[in-house]
């Protein structure tokens, strides 16, 4: 009889598992994966490769020496201490972080900009008092635009009524004042010292937030080509609450991993981080098997770092506030041993 092997569901909880049926994870997540991304499967030593991490019985892994990559971040200003310049310092020299970024504890585009000189001397002073890059992160978080948190029609609400022009119109309207506000924010942040703009969660509202946050990347770069803009996604697909928005051409509703790069790295972004999400209800090898599955072909086509989110709820990561330490190894060295991606 096999051994069980303790090991991690999409939510957390511990489980145990044969190597059997740790394999048989795997295969089934590379399937799914290929069916709905229509994406090539892995390789037979990738497989094998990613079994033989999630069957290993240490309570930690970890990449071989010589391996180890850039980690990026998102809302490492709001951490742990009294002010966000104290947690720039810990972070960077209590982790030995390889990037800094400061954010507002709301984390969104549109209620940056009634803070922007605030926004602005705080990062001034938080540059001042460590020395690696910072960037400056927010959400685009299109939603805020629409009623009641903002002026734009509900498109939520317009599209369950049928009102399909009067939601588009609406869509359009909001990513216009997403794209202003977005490229003042940068102008102010380039003038306070930034290293770069982080725009994450990328899409969280759809193609029109894609779309807004791609036009916005594009005048920043043409403005300031020595300043970096990372973006990162919300989900793996983009979702089509437009449908019908396009970027030079590409319709953006629907776009898998390897699309989203094409059109990131045309926008002029530096960085990429595709997002996979996690299904809470299989297991970690499971979802990490369809992450790598999915996100492999960009690696193949990269002109630009290509950074996997791995965090909560995506990338093979519970969907816990704390993921297990355990659970986050394993999908790193994964990530790192198979894609070979360039950060996380």
């Amino acid at each position: 009889m096999e051994d069980r092997i303790p090991t991690r569901m999409g939510d957390g909880t511990l489980g145990r598992l044969t190597k059997s049926e740790i394999r048989a994870d795997v295969e089934d997540g590379v399937a799914q994966a290929v069916r709905r991304a229509k994406v090539p499967p892995l390789a037979a030593d990738e497989i094998d490769h990613l079994v033989d991490i999630y069957a290993s019985p240490a309570k930690m892994v970890g990449v071989d020496l010589g391996d180890e990559i850039v980690l990026s971040c998102d809302g490492s200003g709001m951490k742990t201490h009294a002010t966000r310049e104290q947690d720039m310092q810990s972070y960077e020299q209590w982790m030995g972080a390889d990037l800094l970024e400061l954010c507002p504890g709301d984390y969104s585009l549109k209620v940056v900009r009634t803070i922007l000189p605030y926004e602005a001397q705080c990062l001034h002073d938080a540059l001042l008092s460590t020395v690696a890059p910072m960037q400056y992160g927010i959400m685009p978080n299109l939603g805020l635009y629409a009623k009641d948190d903002g002026p734009c029609e509900n498109w939520s609400l317009l599209l369950p009524a049928g009102k399909i022009s009067e939601a588009r119109a609406s869509c359009e309207e909001a990513a216009d004042m997403a794209v202003a506000d977005a490229v003042r924010m940068a102008d102010v942040m380039y003038e306070a010292g930034a290293d770069a703009i982080d725009f994450d969660t990328t899409g969280a509202s759809g193609d029109p937030e894609f779309w807004a946050t791609l036009r916005a990347t594009e005048i920043i770069r043409e403005k300031y080509p020595d300043m970096g803009v990372q973006l990162g996604m919300a989900g793996e697909f983009v979702l089509g609450m437009h449908g019908e928005l396009e970027y030079k051409g590409k319709r953006l509703a629907g776009m898998w991993p390897l699309e989203q790069l094409h059109v990131v790295q045309e926008a002029g972004a530096t960085m990429y981080g595709p997002v996979v999400n996690v299904n809470t209800g299989k297991s970690c090898a499971w979802n990490t098997a369809r992450a790598c599955t999915i996100v492999k072909p960009c690696m193949d086509e990269a002109e630009i770092p290509v950074h996997m989110n791995a965090g909560m709820g995506v990338g093979g990561v519970p969907m816990f506030v704390h993921p297990p330490g355990d659970a986050v190894a394993r999908s790193a060295k994964s990530f790192v041993d198979i894609l070979k991606v360039d950060g996380l």
